[in-house]
């Protein structure tokens, strides 16, 4: 059976104006209510119709409820409950009104003449209730009593009564609470009742509807009662002298609201709405002419929605905004515009009041953080606070890191190259100024230029090594190419550039020489592969003969080899050593210069050895001409010996040579660098340096040798002058913290290679290096005013050091291990330090000697780990805070005195999170803040108040991981984070789209990240150390007030209010928005107004064009070799295809058509094609797969599948969804597929027209058309453009026109257009006739737009935006011609560079638009002038949705916003004069992921709504709900599965989610999810032997960490986790009985698991070193092939081998039955990666599997297990990507990368191909009853039906 149904409350759209409930839930069937008791249903002579009497002697023993369950809720969201009833004389009646609350809270409302006084509680309000008399004399008595007397049973004539319960204002008043819905209405004895209603207008039933309109009772709320609800008046007498109307809580009685009863005659005609009880600030609420014609009834004022909330808000002032109903303006005397004027910058509320409200104003309060009102921005300065980048790399203080052999001179002389661990840079020798090559993820292994210095080549350590080519002079990567080689560890290019060779190890450790062609890179071509070589022989040094690109040399251990590449292979020689083979040879050169009459490879080698031999090698001849050795310098110099053992003691260790045309170079072990002549006769100079030389490399003009020593040290020898100059000076291994202090402008740092170094700030030239042999130094700290520096070590020891003096001061043993915080107060009066131990020491500095105060024990957390943050000091050195004395609690004390003030317990404080949240850093802002900064292992940011502890705010995620470290800019206005390998900096306050921006370079994770005391720089550490410039303003630089726009000082108090924005930006502004209130230049579009404004044409752009026939015009697209776009001319019944053809020559006479103006501009295509920074942009998901070649589509009626449902929705795709909400069509996009959905019942139609992933969607008017797009399919130049007939689903035309992708599509008002945007490689917009779709227009822009559409008053006139400008275009036809004239109107100046991503049309001429960075910009359409502005959003604004005063917004913050527009009108036409210049956010909702696409109703309401997470959500805007429509996986899914009853299917994906599906719904019923893990694989626990049962409902999965889990799916929880493999797991399967789990994980290892104990059993190692593919289990007879069991199972690895087991296993018993390899060619040609290897159990034929994978053939192998061999072969089309065998007819599904499926009748192998998927079909399952398929492609599942299998 299928899931429950969610119970979903009803749109309000529905229930308005009012909702009748008896008839809605119709009563009179007892289904959808439940009654008990005396309950009858009689016919009431005076009211002429159906009554329900309640009667019994108990009210609790007969009712009459609704709903029928109190689980199920009625869902009713109008503001008032209208009850028609009547008490029975002389009895008692009870009424129970359950409603909820915003809180999700049920409050129970009773009221009953039973009850004697008020009572309440949280949960439950009792109201006394007064029956009335008929008026006469028992009215008059009754009226003048006092009202505690009167309640009792009902007096003998009591009347029908309308009673009007206010629920919202009942909460508002009693409780505080804000009302949600009624939930649920319980009548008892004794009543009778005639109807129940609700609504959010107030029903006057004294009111006719003639009287209501003539006294115009619209603006007041008031409305006349609805026909059906009207107590019957029969004529000349009034309603009120027959009924009762009683309205609770009354309006004017003065008494207490502590009893129900009547009070007056009825709602006043004149009068106003009551106000809301709680003091809330203003929501002005428009009533539209439209909304009153079409309900003949009023607008109903709707309760206002509170925005989500973290703590209550108290608010102590009422304003007020009055506003009027549409009518003409009213005049303000000019005082009274002054004091508006003059009032406007001030508090909230007091802007745009008018002096009195005889207009007829209405009052409605809104809660404070309900609503927020903007304020307009006016001057640039206070936009862009973050200048992107905000931070420039300057310096690197650092060398190697992988190796520090590599240093190389430019051929300029004038810098050296070198990497520094994931860097590479370039330092000019004179000035010391760096400049960085960026871009690699691991550290840089080696380095190589090519004979100019042009090109340079640079690899990548780590398991599979990347090389890079950058363009050197420009600094620009030119190619990235995996090497398949594990550790690239020498590079060497030819002299030309054109070949690279490398040397590395494979995966199994064997040396591998690799060659490229990189001749083309330059131009902008790819790497190829040369050749290349394995060698059992050891390579220390390769390089390419600079004379020959096809040679090289090598040597290394033991050999001298030479190689060249010829016709495509790589081969060697070796040179023959004799005597001298076992040496190990470190380095080789070639000798320079060259004799005119010697042959270019008549050169002489020279190599140098471990054993201080240097080798000269004749490379011709390939043989040594002379070997000599070099010995230590002995007093008189250094002597050469021609015999290697002639020489007394160990020669010199040399590990590099470099030749020059005079001498030679060479760097030892001894750390001496010395010159040579070429015949080694003596030294002739020499350097010595503290480490071993790494490397050698004399200049290009030989007059210096660049030097570098294993120590991290980089300098060269200047030969002329004899100077030695160090370039840089680095730590050798991480760098654990530093501290900076101001006044000497020096910096400390401390690294695990056991030195503490002094740098000074300005030169970053190393000052002091101390070095502690025994002990690691692992915190560090300067004091403020002192040159004192302390270190704490991870002996516990804390040493303070003088640096004037370069002395050792105080050793203090307070701590017994390693030290995790150091730090001293700002004023430098205390140090403090803390250890792993959870020991805290306060130490007095008042003296250079520092001595200890007091010690704590057990007060810092342990399990925190070290760090630099893990003691921080507020500003003014009064707090101390940490982590401790548990890692889930910060503790703030007293600085001085360590006495506690405040514990924060962090795990609480995020109350929706399942796990334990810890606190990692801790961080002070500055002292007027007064707030505390915490990162957790959540990876958020907590604001918390530091004197109270309460939240203030959270960021997150702030890292993929922890954040390491923390850092808060003294003015606070930014902030430093460090995580991961990344710094990011952060607008500390969060106000902008995009609050941080990420800096790389660090190869390892960033220990420490801070500013310099300057604030001019920020400092990283880690792998190294790294110098940011850090370019933000600061606060006391900004401009002054003066220097602002001359628009701003047209305004009253614009210098002050622009101040009161900025400070305000912490917090909602409290201020009204002022609109942009400048005049700008008329920007008219030039054929309708005549101000000036010129068109982009001009009468030289028309030219003639020849006419084809059978064509009506010609578009070229702005290239000289433009094709030509013709319609074909075909009949109506056919389908028209527009394809762009090859131009041809016309042989039209001179005069033909002479005057046809060309329909497009002359204005080139950009032809720089870089994605703009909007992520409204389409940019398709890139895919490997390409489309198959031949497809055998079944015939018409005979297809064997039927697609049923596709699970998914494209969350890449923009605006990919439409919605008519009045013919209720509703259709989306899954990849190439068009789903059309039912949103009653769940249906689905599927359109199949496209083969590739759909960008965009559009949708005519009438809801008859469809427009679809698409990327071109193999074969096309153009993308496809699919026009749908949404009556039959029929594709009725295909158009070609866009190059590369369709950006967005819109229907003019009429319909008559089509218009089709190109994205921003295309840049065309393009206008097609709807009717015969022909191309009637085709435009080229200079720059990429984003959006388009059509003005909806009329269809001549559309909008674009794009970069920084908004573009109105305007059709003018005549005749036939089409033309479109464009205007480009820029964005206003205050905005910044932005992108424009977004637009609307709104009412009348308002035109919307949003961007990139936030704001909402308001255009006026008759003169095309921005004048208004808002901030809107902090993330980029990508949809907008406006209808009438209402406007919608969605960002990629994940978060639609609700806007009131209403005043936006006011101020286009009355501008300053205008009594509102305010927008309000009416409410918000966040959702799962940026938003891509939405569609609303004409009242903007209700709607639906696409976010990237792939789900599509349902919009409530009066409920404030939002409920999931469709769902699916945004990332690729890797597994399905189908429950064994088949009433369910179970899919897994990469982004570690675990989701059930109902088949009989397709609606998602529970999601596990896993964070930070993939999910793998999983299987359905099978169908037990004994009685099926909800207890036995499990799935298992496999996870990307190696564990296991088990999720029970009746209960909704992990029942089981276990960690059986060490890496990620491949294949998971169930026994047959469901006993045991088989797993199989990517080194191929497959693990026997018990789900009882947890225990892993049985480990089998038979396919280790090959993924596991597949894990399959079958029933077999328990003898069955002469082995016991009663299962056969079998595992596939991906080296395409098959293991069949049989098992038993609760005899522990599993043995080896077959074991399968199948053949496959030496290397696959054109396969990018190989096809998986998957089998499968045969269910037609026990005993027999069947294989697919890549082998000889593409083919599929059926394999007998009791003849040992194949025994049939199926021929495939392509290698299968994915295999399923139907366990109930002969099918066999397999899915290709070529996105094809094809279903195989097996033995005939009758074959039908189904199309669908837009990417590889990489998985494909049969149910257990063979009638349906799932199937997958990427992160789309699709559900097929098998009929007639």
């Amino acid at each position: 059976m299928g899931s429950p149904p969610i119970p979903v409350p009803v749109p309000a759209a529905w229930q308005r104006p009012y909702l009748n409930v008896f008839k809605h839930f119709r009563v009179e069937e007892w289904k959808r209510s439940a009654r008990e008791g005396d309950v009858a249903a009689l016919t009431d002579a005076r009211l002429k119709g159906t009554v329900y009497r309640i009667r019994g002697s108990v009210p609790t023993s007969s009712y009459l409820q609704l709903p029928r369950t109190g689980t199920q809720s009625l869902g009713l969201v109008g503001r008032y409950l209208y009850l028609l009833f009547r008490p029975m004389p002389r009895k008692h009646f009870v009424v129970h009104l359950d409603v909820a609350t915003e809180e999700n809270q049920v409050v129970r409302i009773s009221f009953s003449n039973l009850f004697k006084e008020f009572k309440s509680t949280a949960t439950w309000l009792q109201f006394p209730f007064v029956c009335g008399a008929a008026k006469g004399p028992v009215y008059a008595r009754t009226a003048g009593t006092a009202r505690r007397d009167l309640v009792g049973a009902a007096p003998a004539d009591v009347r029908w009564t309308c009673l009007v319960l206010d629920l919202h204002s009942i909460l508002s008043l009693y409780l505080n609470r804000r009302y949600s819905h009624l939930k649920s209405v319980k009548l008892c004895s004794n009543l009778l009742v005639k109807n129940l209603c609700t609504s959010d207008l107030v029903f006057d039933p004294g009111v006719t509807f003639s009287e209501a309109r003539r006294a115009d009772l619209a603006c007041r709320g008031v409305a006349p009662m609805p026909r059906e609800m009207a107590f019957p008046v029969p004529k000349g007498e009034k309603w009120h002298d027959l009924y009762d109307y009683i309205r609770f809580p009354s309006e004017g009685s003065k008494l207490p609201y502590d009893s129900i009863q009547k009070s007056c005659p009825g709602p006043a005609a004149g009068g106003q709405v009551s106000e809301d009880p709680i003091q809330q600030l203003p929501q002005p609420v428009t009533l539209t002419k439209a909304v009153r014609d079409r309900l003949s009834l009023i607008h109903q004022i709707t309760s206002p929605k509170a925005m989500p909330r973290r703590c209550p808000v108290i608010t102590k002032s009422i304003p007020e905004v009055y506003l009027t109903s549409p009518g003409p303006p009213r005049a303000v005397p000019a005082t009274d515009r002054e004091l508006e004027k003059n009032q406007r910058p001030h508090s909230a509320g007091d802007a745009g009041q008018s002096p009195s409200v005889s207009d007829g104003g209405i009052h409605v309060y809104a809660h404070q953080r309900s609503e927020r009102t903007i304020r307009a921005i006016r001057t640039s300065s206070e936009e862009r606070l973050l200048p992107d980048p905000i931070l420039k790399l300057r310096m690197i203080i650092g060398f190697g890191g992988c190796s520090t052999k590599w240093a190389l001179w430019t051929q300029n002389n004038a810098a050296v190259v070198y990497p520094c661990h994931a860097v590479i840079v370039t330092l000019r020798i004179q000035t010391g100024e760096q400049r960085f090559f960026v871009g690699h993820t691991d550290k840089v292994s080696a380095l190589a230029f090519n004979g100019n210095s042009t090109l340079l080549a640079s690899a990548q350590a780590g398991a599979l090594s990347l090389v890079r080519l950058w363009d050197f002079p420009a600094g620009s990567c030119l190619s990235v190419f995996k090497t398949h080689v594990r550790s690239l560890s020498s590079l060497s290019f030819s002299y030309s550039g054109a070949v690279l060779c490398g040397v590395g190890k494979d995966g199994h450790g064997k040396t591998m020489v690799m060659v490229w062609n990189t001749a083309q890179v330059t131009r902008g071509g790819e790497v190829a592969v040369l050749a290349k070589a394995h060698t059992d022989v050891d390579i220390q040094a390769l390089k390419i003969a600079f004379f020959d690109d096809t040679r090289m040399v090598s040597c290394g251990r033991d050999n001298i080899r030479l190689w060249r590449v010829r016709s495509g292979a790589l081969r060697s020689c070796p040179v023959n050593l004799g005597e001298y083979h076992s040496l190990e040879f470190t380095d080789l050169a070639f000798e320079e210069g060259h004799a005119a009459e010697r042959e270019p490879e008549d050169r002489t080698l020279f190599v140098c050895s471990k054993s201080g031999h240097v080798l000269e090698v004749d490379y011709k001849n390939v043989c040594m001409r002379s070997v000599r050795r070099l010995l230590p310098a002995q007093p008189r110099g250094c002597q050469r010996q021609d015999k290697a053992g002639s020489g007394a003691g160990p020669g010199i260790a040399i590990n590099s040579i470099s030749v020059s045309s005079t001498f030679c170079a060479t760097g030892s072990e001894d750390g001496y660098l010395r010159l040579w002549p070429l015949d080694f006769s003596a030294v002739v100079l020499e350097a010595e340096h503290e480490a071993p030389v790494s490397s050698v490399c004399i200049s290009p003009d030989s007059h210096k040798v660049l030097c570098t020593t294993t120590a991290g040290n980089l300098g060269y020898l200047d030969i002329q002058s004899r100077d030695y100059n160090t370039l840089m000076r680095s730590h050798e291994d991480s760098v654990l913290a530093f501290s900076v202090e101001g006044i000497w402008k020096q910096m400390a740092t401390v690294s695990q290679d056991n030195t503490i170094r002094v740098w000074d700030l300005v030169s970053m030239q190393q000052l002091y290096d101390f070095t502690a042999a025994e002990e690691m130094p692992c915190a560090v700290a300067f004091h403020p005013t002192q040159q004192v520096l302390a270190c704490g070590f991870d002996s516990g020891m804390v040493r303070t050091f003088s640096l004037a003096a370069s002395d050792l001061l105080v050793e203090h043993k307070q701590h017994r291990t390693v030290i995790t915080g150091l730090i001293f107060s700002p004023d430098g009066n205390f140090m403090f330090s803390s250890c792993l131990q959870g020991t805290l020491a306060l130490y007095s500095c008042m003296a250079q000697k520092s001595h200890v105060l007091r010690v704590l024990g057990n007060v810092v957390a342990r399990d925190a780990g070290s760090g630099s943050d893990a003691l921080v000091v507020s500003g003014d050195s009064r707090l101390l805070a940490f982590v401790g004395p548990s890692k889930y609690v910060v503790t703030v004390m007293e600085a001085c005195s360590l006495d506690e003030l405040l514990r924060v317990d962090i795990s609480i404080l995020d109350l929706n999170s399942t796990a334990l949240d810890s606190a990692a850093r801790v961080c002070f802002a500055p002292v007027p803040r007064g707030e505390l900064l915490v990162s957790t292992s959540s990876n958020k940011i907590l604001v918390l108040d530091a004197k109270t502890g309460r939240l203030v705010r959270e960021v997150s995620p702030v890292h993929k991981r922890s954040c390491s470290s923390l850092a808060l800019s003294k003015d606070g206005r930014y902030l430093l984070t460090a995580g991961d390998k990344v710094i990011k900096v952060w607008d500390y306050r969060m106000r902008f789209d995009n609050n941080f921006q990420v800096y790389i370079g660090h190869s390892e994770p960033v220990r420490q990240v801070a500013f310099t005391p300057d604030q001019r720089h920020v400092i990283s550490v880690g792998d190294a150390i790294f110098l940011w410039d850090f370019l933000a303003l600061p606060a006391e630089r900004s401009p002054p007030a003066g220097a602002r726009s001359s628009e701003s000082a047209l305004l009253p108090g614009a210098e002050e209010s622009s101040e009161k924005v900025k400070d305000a930006s912490e917090t909602p502004r409290q201020t009204v928005p002022l609109p942009l209130l400048s005049s700008p230049p008329c920007l008219d579009v030039s054929s309708v107004h005549q101000a000036g404004c010129q068109s982009i044409f001009s009468e030289s752009d028309k030219e003639e064009e020849a006419g084809l026939p059978g064509s009506s015009r010609m578009v070229a697209n702005g290239d000289k070799d433009a094709s030509v776009v013709v319609v074909e001319a075909v009949r109506n019944e056919e389908l028209v295809v527009v394809r762009p053809k090859v131009r041809q020559e016309s042989s039209r006479s001179p005069g033909e058509s002479a005057n046809e103006p060309r329909k497009q501009t002359k204005s080139p295509k950009s032809q720089c094609s870089v994605r703009p920074d909007s992520y409204r942009h389409f940019t398709p998901r890139f895919k490997a797969s390409v489309l198959p070649q031949s497809f055998l589509s079944p015939p018409a009626g005979s297809e064997v599948l039927k697609l049923k449902a596709v699970i998914g929705y494209n969350g890449n795709g923009r605006g990919n969804m439409v919605w008519n909400p009045d013919t209720g069509f509703f259709a989306y996009t899954c990849g190439c597929v068009i789903v059309v959905e039912d949103l009653h019942s769940g249906s689905q139609n599927h359109w199949l027209g496209h083969a590739e992933e759909i960008s965009t969607l559009a949708v005519s008017h009438d809801a008859q058309v469809l427009a679809s797009a698409s990327g071109k399919r193999n074969g096309d130049s153009h993308c496809q453009i699919c026009i749908w007939n949404v009556q039959d689903g029929v594709c009725t035309a295909s158009l070609f026109h866009h190059e590369t992708q369709v950006q967005a599509m819109a229907f003019s008002q009429d319909d008559r257009f089509l218009v089709t945007l190109g994205d921003y490689s295309d840049q065309t917009i393009a206008l097609w006739n709807t009717y015969t779709y022909e191309l009637m227009s085709s435009t080229c822009i200079s720059e990429p737009v984003h959006d388009v559409a059509f003005s909806p008053l009329s269809h001549r006139e559309l909008a674009c935006v794009g970069k920084g400008a908004m573009m109105f275009w305007l059709l003018e036809q005549q005749g036939a011609d089409v033309n479109l004239k464009v205007h480009q109107a820029p964005a206003p100046d205050v905005l910044g560079p932005v992108e424009l991503t977004s637009l609307c049309y709104g009412a009348d001429a308002l035109l919307y638009s949003g961007t990139n960075s936030g704001q909402i910009c308001v255009w006026d359409t008759e003169t095309n002038c921005c004048f208004m502005t808002w901030d809107a959003d902090e993330g980029e604004i990508g949809v907008l949705v406006c209808r009438r005063n209402r406007l919608v917004s969605g960002s990629n913050t994940k978060r639609i916003r609700l806007w009131a527009v209403a005043a936006v009108q006011e101020l286009r036409l009355k501008g300053p004069d205008a009594r509102s210049s305010s927008v309000l956010l009416e409410h918000e909702i966040t959702l799962d992921g940026t938003i891509v696409s939405a569609a609303f109703d004409d009242s903007l309401e209700m709607g639906i709504v696409g976010t990237t997470a792939g789900t599509l959500w349902y919009i409530n805007w009066t409920e404030s709900t939002s409920i999931r429509l469709i769902s699916g996986h945004k990332n690729k899914v890797t597994e399905v599965c189908f429950s064994p009853d088949e009433t369910h299917c179970v899919t897994c994906g990469e982004d570690g989610s675990v989701r059930i599906w109902s088949l009989g719904s397709m609606e998602l019923v529970v999601q596990f999810q896993v964070l930070n893990q993939s999910c793998q694989c999983l299987a359905w626990k099978p169908r037990p032997i004994i009685a099926w049962g909800a207890e036995s409902q499990h799935v298992v999965a496999g996870y990307s960490d190696g564990t296991i889990r088990v999720f029970s799916i009746s209960r909704t929880e992990m029942e089981l986790k276990m960690h059986p493999h060490t890496v990620a797991l491949t294949a998971i399967a169930y026994s047959t009985d469901g006993e045991m789990i088989l797993s199989g994980g990517k080194d191929g290892l497959v693990a026997v698991s018990s789900p009882r104990t947890g225990m892993t059993i049985r480990v089998l190692a038979d396919h280790k070193g090959s993924p596991i593919t597949v894990l399959q289990c079958t029933r077999k007879q328990y003898h069955d092939f002469g082995v016991e069991g009663g299962e056969l199972w079998l595992a596939t690895s991906s080296d395409r081998r098959v293991s069949v087991w049989a098992s038993d296993w609760l005899k522990d018993k599993c043995e080896l039955l077959d074991w399968l390899s199948f053949p496959a060619p030496a290397g696959p040609e054109g396969l990018g990666s190989l096809p998986p290897s998957l089998a499968a159990f045969c269910p037609w034929e026990p005993g027999t599997l069947v294989y697919v994978g890549f082998g000889m053939q593409k083919e599929a192998l059926f394999y007998s297990l009791r003849k040992k061999q194949v025994v049939e072969k199926i021929s495939l089309p392509y290698f299968a990507t994915s295999l399923s065998l139907s366990p109930a007819a002969r099918f066999m599904a397999v899915g290709f990368g070529e996105r094809l499926l094809r279903l195989l009748r097996c033995p005939a192998s009758d074959a039908q191909d189904y199309a669908g998927h837009d990417d590889a079909v990489h998985l494909c399952r049969f149910a257990p009853s063979g009638r349906r398929l799932l199937t997958a492609s990427h992160s789309a599942v699709l559900v097929w039906e098998l009929p007639g299998g």
